[in-house]
């Protein structure tokens, strides 16, 4: 049985959307997004779908997973990608994110948080959303990727990740904090760090070229060679099919998975998987319609690196007293 990883959790959280729609709120700093293509019904019916069948395939995979319902009466077009409004951590610690759209702001549920606190050992939740009234944002383990064994929060800058958010973060969950900025062909930042960097506990598929700064690009690829990490680099053709938002999981018997899309492991060489393969099997998921929202399978994955609380022990019977008489005599 493999080594037990912070890296990988085996467990998530997903949120199965009945009324999906790629967000018009976010189009215009996403330029993963696409206009839906067909009828609303359609693309709704297809992204419940997808969702559906991604649950079920990580499940038989061995990942637990929670899956919630999002009947689409708040209008939280982008509820399907929890990771951005909260994140838990080990030792019992879960935290909430300020959201740039304001539509993104009506996903964060007390029911999620609720069965955080039942399903597994939750010490604290710290809410940063407040801070969304001064304007300061960061979305969650879109905005940043973190290394859980490292304690490092690789951020991309961006209007969804504030370097005052980061700083009150990584000084509360004692990360170092790792911001770059970067630029696609067309000039524009991008909008998510996980769009562009996926870190597992062996390797990590990164678009550097995107960080523009040649300096603190050799910094980043320097830092994750140092935690014994195999860079494997894509190109700007592969983090467009979304080859770097993967997600790093644990399933049965610990075995190490690397979730990602069709796409996305469409998009990767020979050589590219043969090097994840060393560590983590390839479990690709179809969610063509999901993509159109600017997000891949990482987005739909709310890790959960909390311990899991065991069933409750039945409270001990008090002893027969005449046992206990027997003792005194």
């Amino acid at each position: 049985m493999p080594a037990p990883s912070l890296q990988a959790p085996a467990a998530v959280v997903m949120v199965r959307p009945h009324r999906f729609t790629p967000n018009p709120e976010t189009a215009a700093d996403n330029a993963f997004q696409a206009p839906p293509a067909g009828p609303p019904d359609e693309t709704a019916r297809r992204a419940h779908a997808e969702v559906s069948e991604a649950a079920a395939r990580l499940q038989a995979a061995g990942v637990r997973v929670h899956l919630f319902e999002d009947d689409g009466r708040q209008h939280t077009p982008d509820s399907v990608f929890p990771n951005n409004w909260f994140s838990t951590h080990a030792g019992g610690h879960v935290a909430l994110y300020p959201m740039y759209a304001a539509s993104r702001r009506r996903e964060r549920r007390a029911d999620v948080v609720e069965l955080l606190k039942r399903e597994y050992r939750v010490q604290d939740v710290i809410d940063y959303s407040g801070l969304e009234q001064d304007g300061c944002f960061l979305e969650g383990t879109g905005a940043m990727v973190l290394d859980h064994v490292a304690r490092v929060a690789y951020t991309a800058c961006s209007n969804r990740a504030d370097p005052v958010a980061l700083e009150r973060f990584c000084t509360h969950f004692n990360y170092e904090p790792m911001a770059f900025a970067t630029q696609d062909a067309a000039g524009r930042p991008c909008y998510h760090t996980n769009v562009m960097l996926c870190v597992g506990t062996d390797f990590a598929l990164g678009g550097f070229f995107l960080i523009t700064n040649p300096g603190r690009r050799a910094a980043v690829q320097e830092r994750l060679c140092e935690s014994g990490r195999v860079l494997i680099e894509l190109d700007a053709a592969q983090i467009g099919d979304f080859a770097g938002n993967a997600l790093e999981l644990s399933g049965q018997g610990g075995a190490r998975l690397l979730a990602l899309s069709e796409r996305a492991c469409a998009s990767l060489t020979r050589a590219q998987k043969a090097l994840i393969e060393r560590s983590a099997t390839l479990l690709p998921l179809a969610v063509p319609t999901i993509e159109q929202a600017g997000g891949s399978v990482r987005c739909m994955l709310a890790g959960i690196h909390l311990a899991r609380r065991s069933a409750a022990a039945p409270y001990p019977a008090p002893p027969n007293r005449n046992f206990l008489e027997q003792i005194a005599a």
